[in-house]
């Protein structure tokens, strides 16, 4: 990527790849991305404006819901437009960079990281299930609530289809969005290949206890899975 006035916006680091990338797929501030190549690894960038990505405008920024919505929605465009062309290990939000030469300096600094996560996350992608109470139920202090024991039930059949998987703290419903007591907010690694047989696992949940619903969401970027961990 040739170098132009403004900071270097990376979405993501990846290995080389031959497919293009949609020719709609816009950036952040409305640049598309381009490919910064280092070694053996490939960094997916665009250029951003200082005013809002410098240090302190971006601290006030991040503070205006709409703006971080529209950048939320921007940056994880081009992350879902990578993962249908290879494996991305998506970097976080509002990562920025003096410039191409800074950039480099960083893949070059983390190149064995970064190769080891994108061969542990090589042909595999995430998937999110959450699970929530449409009524709370009578149950004991002392013994697990029949909805809680429902969702480490489902939450045990669905990592042994997994290859690894990442329990999130369950969240309100103001939070989420969606109605009822949420239950289960879970990540899985799942290979390409196996996805089809672990989507259709999750559907035959589905209404499988009254009173539970069951949310799929999928397939993304590794994002719970860039860092090594143990399985749930």
């Amino acid at each position: 990527m040739t170098a132009q006035a403004g900071l270097r916006y990376v979405y993501a680091v990846c290995r080389p790849f031959a497919a293009a990338l949609q020719a709609q797929c816009t950036g952040v501030a409305g640049t598309p991305p381009g490919l910064l190549r280092h070694h053996g690894l490939v960094a997916v960038v665009s250029t951003v404006p200082e005013r809002d990505f410098a240090a302190e405008p971006l601290r006030a920024r991040l503070a205006d819901p709409e703006w971080l919505a529209a950048t939320t929605r921007a940056h994880q465009g081009v992350v879902d437009a990578l993962t249908t062309v290879t494996t991305p290990l998506p970097l976080g939000l509002a990562t920025v960079f003096r410039d191409d030469s800074a950039v480099r300096v960083m893949m070059e600094a983390r190149e064995a990281e970064f190769l080891r996560t994108l061969d542990r996350l090589d042909g595999r992608v995430e998937w999110g299930v959450t699970l929530y109470a449409e009524s709370t139920g009578n149950a004991s202090e002392n013994a697990p609530r029949p909805a809680e024991e429902f969702a480490r039930i489902l939450h045990e059949r669905f990592s042994r289809r997994a290859e690894d998987s990442r329990l999130h703290r369950p969240h309100d419903a103001p939070y989420s969005g969606a109605p009822g007591r949420s239950l289960l907010d879970a990540a899985y690694l799942v290979p390409r290949a196996d996805s089809e047989e672990f989507v259709e696992l999750v559907d035959r949940a589905k209404g499988e206890k009254q009173g539970i619903r069951v949310e799929l969401t999928g397939p993304w970027a590794a994002y719970s899975f860039t860092e090594p961990g143990e399985p749930d």
